[in-house]
């Protein structure tokens, strides 16, 4: 059944966009979590070596503009704002400029595909704590569904996985491994993912979901799913293998080229641009390995035209377009799990 919205809020993580903003903005995203002042210090180098500039607030007033030109385009009018959990601008205060606007109901598209807890049940914490801070005033929000299996996305990173391919020398093209990564998660994080009736891991395998359309999209019938950018403790278990020690089990494997598809990510965010584009290219020309980076689908027309679809589902009563076999959830109002216990913290296994 149709339901009206006034707007579209599009919720996302927040970065810094100058020097000054590099540690408050490490601080806000670890508070809480006890992380020592030296680990920011290191983890601040990454954003420095940029400038002390995150792309992802940039890329995503782009999104929003594509998004908007869509939306013109199918004849809508519905305004379309922008907040963060962690940086400028911050949802509680985006959602308070929303209700003086006189906003009473939105739709929320996060920049995440997935399931999980940093994936979704986190954003329905960032809902709930800005209508909490708003007061009563608020807007109903309604938070659009996961979309990792979109018909659009997948032909989108399918596209991306063959233009890197031509990228790389000829003879190199045929045989080079198709590596997919996604941000790693701890492996207790991974397995109370998604509602219990589900069985967990909901987050692994809608990433191993995806990278399996679109390997089949692109004529690949063989290929790795592994992780990046993982942090935290030591002992704590996270989703395995890394890129940078995948890189060197291909190499010892006799493998001489590889496209790395970040498939795990809407946009060139930091994780992107240091931990693959850096990190992994630096380790690769080590190895010997011709080296492939698919774009992410961010900037693909495609991609707003899949918010636009997304947003249909709701206004218009279009029909959901998926690809896949695996669940998908993440549609709730007002900050809701998806389900009684999803993606809650105490399924996960003692000490993770």
């Amino acid at each position: 059944m149709a339901r009206a919205a006034d707007a579209l809020l599009l919720l996302s993580f927040g970065g810094p966009e100058g020097p000054d903003e590099v540690l408050p903005f490490l601080e806000n995203v670890t508070r809480g979590r006890g992380v020592p002042p030296e680990r920011l210090a290191e983890v601040a180098k990454h954003y420095l070596h940029f400038g002390g500039v995150s792309p992802i607030n940039a890329l995503n007033r782009d999104i929003i503009a594509a998004v908007e030109r869509e939306l013109t385009a199918t004849g809508s009018r519905l305004p379309v704002y922008f907040g963060n959990r962690n940086w400028h601008p911050m949802v509680e205060d985006t959602l308070a400029r929303m209700t003086a606007d006189g906003v009473r109901s939105a739709l929320v598209f996060p920049t995440s595909a997935w399931g999980g807890y940093s994936g979704c049940r986190q954003y329905d914490e960032d809902i709930a704590r800005a209508r909490a801070a708003v007061g009563p005033d608020a807007p109903e929000l309604v938070k659009l569904r996961q979309y990792f299996d979109h018909p659009l996305l997948v032909a989108a990173f399918a596209d991306a996985v063959r233009a890197a391919r031509d990228t790389l020398p000829a003879p190199h093209r045929a045989v080079a491994r198709l590596v997919f990564t996604a941000h790693s998660v701890p492996v207790g994080a991974d397995a109370a993912a998604g509602p219990p009736v589900d069985g967990g891991r909901l987050y692994s395998r809608q990433v191993a979901e995806a990278a399996r359309l679109c390997a089949a999209a692109t004529g690949f019938d063989d290929y790795d799913v592994i992780w990046q950018s993982r942090s935290g403790p030591p002992h704590i278990p996270w989703l395995e293998p890394d890129i940078v020690d995948h890189l060197e089990t291909l190499a010892d494997k006799g493998f001489e080229s590889v496209i790395v598809c970040p498939v795990g990510f809407v946009s060139d965010h930091l994780e992107v641009i240091w931990d693959l584009d850096n990190e992994a290219a630096e380790k690769a020309g080590e190895l010997g390995l011709s080296f492939a980076r698919a774009a992410t689908p961010g900037t693909d027309p495609r991609f707003a035209e899949m918010v636009v679809e997304l947003i249909g589902e709701h206004v218009c009563d279009v029909t959901p377009r998926r690809l896949g076999t695996v669940p998908g959830y993440g549609c709730t109002t007002d900050g809701a799990p998806c389900a009684v216990d999803c993606c809650a913290p105490s399924r996960r296994p003692a000490g993770r």
